[in-house]
């Protein structure tokens, strides 16, 4: 187990605490907002993980050392020749590469009303 303060897998900026909270807080905020306008099943998942993750993530930062969303995440998952990570580093990775799948197959997340 060790704590990270950068980002998934343990990329990414060292002592981001503060920036990475923040866009984890933009993150939910905006996964919050859109996901009642959501028809699509797949995106309501991408969602679902995207704020599932930030919220973890978040919970980390704002209760380890040094202090309220300053903190680091706890990486507890260990893998040879790969790097540290947590579940919530899993869900953010998952909605990323379900998103781009969606994308690619050109599904919409929001169906428009089709006028007859």
């Amino acid at each position: 187990m060790t704590t990270n303060t950068g980002a998934a897998f343990s990329i990414g900026a060292k002592n981001g605490g503060v920036a990475l909270s923040f866009f984890a807080i933009s993150a939910s905020c905006i996964a919050v907002y859109y996901a009642p306008f959501l028809t699509s099943r797949g995106w309501s998942f991408v969602l679902a993980l995207v704020l599932g993750g930030s919220i973890g993530n978040l919970t980390d930062r704002a209760f380890n050392e040094p202090g309220l969303f300053r903190g680091s995440v706890t990486d507890w998952i260990v893998l040879p020749h790969w790097p540290t990570f947590n579940i919530a580093d899993t869900a953010i990775v998952i909605a990323a590469l379900l998103a781009f799948i969606l994308t690619a197959r050109n599904i919409a997340p929001i169906e428009s009303a089709k006028n007859a």
